[in-house]
């Protein structure tokens, strides 16, 4: 991650963190293991100094071997960390303009590690890493974290103090239909209603040995009323930026979908039939099918290509929405927000990524927030279990010939945005208003991976003119957000220490 002999061009930010360390082990450095392990990972450097100017350099440390074995003995002990998920490959020393230093890499935990605190308490000891340094999490950060460590899905929770008469039956009839007609031979068609529930996991027995819905029950077939009861941060929001209000009304267009508005369920069924029909008219580049649009002088061959083109693209989508839905945190705040616009659509779920991003974009990986909320849309034949749905988006968008999807993380509170641009180039003036955090998002997750960068080189991974770029950046300056090096053709920006 570091250059080593070019150090001085490196600046602290949201992965890494020098420390002097010239009289000893510094008692910050476990708030910064716990941050850098419970977000995306880091290194700190112990005998760097931070210069004026910002710049890091080296001071040798007159016994890094003792300070290792400190650090490390420490480390081990259950009541200053929780968790010791370093390996010796983790710890070097490195020589540096004649000078010792010592270089900690921490991983990101695996989820089942986190929240990785220290002295001895999650709700007092553990941290995030942020822009501005090492923060102590907030009581609800910590148990999103200890939902997501435990060995059972959330989902999968038997709730004993609601009824079945929760769930709407229409919604249930609607699931059982879709699974007949797919599988006409399944066996728990003549089931009755009750048990057809509990074999699909959407009821479960209670200790009073009666069954009552279970999370992903309420969650699939509930009434929007009855699972904001459990879940009260639970929102459903689909938003069409690309349909007018005047063609909402003279054609009877769907602008938006809300799990609030009361004409319908508002549970997640429904929402995802209802999604998948806005999303219907498929968008499909010209380079991908050759052809603008099917007409009269297009042969059979190209018409049957351009819409095995729309099919894919359609598929993507819903693949999209599918692990929105399945891998959200229903306890978070902020809830499902689907936004389609002229050159986009972005799918933003509460909570964070569960495995690393590589992971996610090879495939092979899966590990479902929602593993019960996965089985029921699975049963349907919706999503893809094996973990190579977001490779298959990925390989899509790239035959499409458009801008690689993006996939962003956001903390404090964890979040996560899945944004897929469906044009070849597209402008930002005219709808970047409505994405500014989405475009920073990316220019920081950028700059927190390489020392500085350039306008044009920032430009062009946002796909937008350089004047755009600057005017953009300019504005991220203003916030402190980053900083700017040189001038005119010169000029670099920086993530702010």
């Amino acid at each position: 991650m570091i250059d080593f002999s070019n150090l001085e061009k490196y600046r602290e930010n949201n992965r890494i963190e020098a420390k002097r360390a010239l009289g000893g082990l510094p008692k910050s450095i476990w708030e910064t293991y716990s941050a850098f392990a419970n977000t995306l990972g880091g290194i700190i450097l112990l005998g760097v100094v931070e210069d004026k100017d910002k710049s890091l350099h080296p001071v040798d440390l007159p016994d890094p071997g003792r300070l290792i074995e400190e650090f490390l003995e420490l480390l081990n002990r259950p009541e200053k960390a929780s968790a010791n998920i370093l390996s010796d490959q983790n710890i070097s020393v490195e020589l540096v303009e004649g000078c010792h230093i010592i270089a900690i890499t921490v991983p990101r935990a695996e989820r089942r590690d986190r929240p990785v605190y220290i002295d001895g308490n999650p709700f007092t000891g553990t941290y995030l890493r942020n822009g501005e340094g090492d923060y102590r999490c907030t009581k609800e950060e910590v148990q999103a974290m200890l939902r997501d460590a435990a060995r059972k899905s959330p989902d999968m929770a038997v709730l004993e103090d609601t009824d079945p008469e929760a769930l709407d039956g229409d919604s249930v009839r609607r699931y059982r239909s879709r699974l007949i007609l797919r599988h006409p031979e399944h066996i728990w068609q003549e089931l009755e209603t009750p048990d057809f529930l509990y074999k699909i996991g959407a009821l479960g027995k209670g200790r009073d040995e009666k069954l009552h819905p279970t999370a992903a029950g309420l969650l699939m077939f509930g009434y929007e009323y009855e699972i904001v009861r459990e879940f009260p941060s639970y929102f459903l929001d689909y938003q069409d930026m690309t349909v007018t209000e005047s063609e909402q009304k003279k054609f009877n267009q769907v602008r938006r979908i809300v799990s609030s508005s009361g004409d319908w369920s508002g549970n997640l069924f429904d929402f995802y039939f209802r999604v998948c029909r806005a999303l219907a008219p498929a968008y499909v580049s010209q380079q991908s099918s050759g052809i603008s649009s099917a007409s009269p002088d297009s042969s059979a061959g190209e018409q049957e290509t351009e819409n095995e083109e729309k099919s894919a693209v359609q598929e993507a989508f819903r693949e999209a929405l599918t692990n929105c839905l399945i891998n959200a945190d229903y306890y978070g705040t902020g809830g499902i927000v689907i936004r389609k616009e002229k050159d986009r659509v972005t799918f933003s779920n509460p909570g964070g990524f569960r495995i690393r991003l590589e992971d996610a974009r090879s495939g092979g990986i899966s590990d479902p927030r929602n593993s019960m909320l996965c089985r029921m849309f699975h049963l349907i034949d919706i999503g893809e279990r094996t973990g190579n749905g977001i490779p298959n988006i990925y390989q899509i968008w790239k035959r499409q010939g458009w801008p690689a999807p993006a996939i962003l993380q956001h903390f404090a509170p964890e979040r996560t945005t899945l944004s897929l641009a469906v044009s070849q180039r597209f402008s930002f003036p005219a709808s970047a208003a409505a994405r500014p955090d989405i475009q920073k998002a990316v220019l920081i997750n950028y700059l927190t991976e390489h020392v500085s960068a350039g306008t044009k080189e920032l430009a062009s991974l946002l796909d937008i003119s350089p004047a755009h770029a600057r005017k953009l950046l300019s504005r991220m300056a203003a916030e402190d957000l980053i900083i700017k090096e040189g001038t005119n053709r010169n000029r670099t920006y920086r993530l702010k220490s």
